[in-house]
């Protein structure tokens, strides 16, 4: 790998996928691809939301907040992961490898988080139609977003702290492609049961709670349809409900494979594929199942490009009416 122990001093050493160079050379590829795509599909998204006056609703006011936390948190990792992939350097700073734990930590929390807040939504949206805009006003939709935000940003700063202030002993080889709490707790020299058991618990409570809140309103949601007893309601929940939980799905099915685990070997195997699902893959997709999957969206981008290509024609117009 051409990295020597005298080269790195404080550095944090990367170990990534060192060890399978062959990968390496795809993974560039593909995480390159998909970083562009994610950063394009999210704004587009943030884009739509702020500019088209039909999706002045609280659904898109939390999927602005949900792009947001895509573009930021695959930000805070996937640049570095790219620069350790290129060459045989591994290194991260250990103030950047500090950072990045604080900020990927903090905006991981929150999409657990606005995750819920959005099953909320669309619980609200299905089984409260007539009072789904006095439910969800306004007021509450920012209160809830800055619950998402605050949460978040308070267990980084818990368990990055903790995670920070274990002694090293010099120890600077992660086996990791970015600093997380479950890889870097493997860098103390001293017993980390008790730290093993703070993250379990943590995780239980910013994984597995709002994970519960959202399979409650779907399970209030479901309960509804079932009381309606027709196909039409049946289809109009799965248009409503659908891309979010896909999006669920995709999210919850990787993290909680990494962070609610009891035995600590998973950094060295499949931790790390599952790891690049969920900081990767889901940010990419996310844009993707809102996008094909809703009219409201589809309607607004097409807008957008209609509004974008007559602006082009009238400037044109101008052009050719100035020059006669």
């Amino acid at each position: 790998m051409g990295m020597t122990n005298s080269s790195f001093k404080g550095d944090i050493i990367l170990v990534g996928f060192s060890d399978q160079p062959q990968v390496e050379k795809i993974l560039f590829v593909v995480i390159l691809v998909s970083y562009l795509l994610t950063l394009v599909g999210n704004t587009v998204i943030i884009l739509i939301s702020f500019t088209d006056p039909k999706l002045k609703t609280p659904m898109y006011f939390f999927l602005t907040h949900l792009s947001l936390v895509d573009i930021c948190f695959s930000t805070s990792i996937v640049p570095q992961l790219l620069w350790n992939l290129r060459g045989p350097a591994k290194t991260i700073t250990f103030p950047g490898c500090a950072i990045q734990l604080y900020v990927s930590l903090s905006l991981g929390s929150t999409e657990c988080v606005l995750l819920a807040v959005m099953a909320f939504d669309r619980y609200a949206a299905v089984c409260k139609p007539l009072h789904y805009s006095a439910v969800m006003n306004p007021r509450l939709c920012q209160a809830l977003a800055g619950v998402a935000w605050l949460s978040g940003m308070g267990n980084a700063f818990i368990q990055g702290t903790v995670t920070l202030w274990l002694p090293r002993c010099g120890h600077h080889w992660l086996y990791h492609f970015f600093c997380e709490v479950p890889s870097m707790i493997k860098l103390a020299c001293v017993d980390i049961h008790a730290n093993e058991v703070q993250l379990f618990v943590a995780s239980l409570v910013l994984l597995l709670l709002p994970l519960s809140l959202i399979l409650m309103s779907y399970g209030g949601i479901v309960r509804e349809i079932i009381r309606i007893g027709s196909v039409q309601a049946w289809n109009k929940a799965l248009g409503t409900c659908g891309s979010h939980l896909m999006v669920v799905s995709f999210f919850y099915g990787t993290i909680t494979a990494v962070y609610i685990q009891p035995n600590s070997s998973y950094a060295h195997t499949k931790g790390k594929f599952i790891s690049l699902f969920y900081t990767v893959v889901t940010p990419t997709l996310n844009p993707v199942i809102y996008t094909l999957r809703n009219k409201d969206m589809n309607g607004a981008l097409r807008r957008l490009l209609h509004r974008h290509s007559y602006k082009k024609k009238m400037k044109y117009g101008e052009q050719i009416y100035l020059k006669n």
